[in-house]
């Protein structure tokens, strides 16, 4: 793992969080765009945000995103944001979450399997 900035990777964070806030604001009222495709664009937001700064193996990236993204989903079950005090409703508290469900982890599992299955047909760079 090597500190390295990649403005293309951050571009791509950039227009990941803003179809994230499009699908959170806009998109809300569409059951499986808010329920379920949010959920599997989130592990794809961490993974190009981690990339606009760090150089590092995309398999181990991918893992630690997903094992992450879990740990949070298993904090929500035992009301991690209510504990530390995040009033419901501030951005904190919607960050983090405030129900634990098994369908979020099949997404975040489904966005790292994509994640994973992209790299493997970019092209490397020699």
């Amino acid at each position: 793992m090597k500190l390295k900035f990649n403005l293309k990777y951050l571009l791509l964070t950039v227009f990941i969080f803003l179809i994230e806030v499009l699908i959170a604001t806009k998109l809300s009222d569409i059951f499986f765009v808010r329920a379920y495709l949010g959920d599997v664009i989130v592990v794809m937001l961490l993974y190009t945000f981690v990339k606009s700064f760090v150089k590092i193996n995309d398999e181990k990236l991918i893992i630690g995103i997903l094992i992450f993204s879990c740990l949070v989903e298993f904090a929500q079950y035992f009301t991690i944001a209510e504990k530390l005090g995040f009033q419901p409703g501030s951005i904190m508290y919607i960050v983090i979450g405030n129900s634990f469900s098994w369908i979020d982890i099949l997404c975040y599992a489904a966005g790292c399997l994509l994640l994973y299955l992209f790299v493997q047909i970019k092209p490397s760079k020699n």
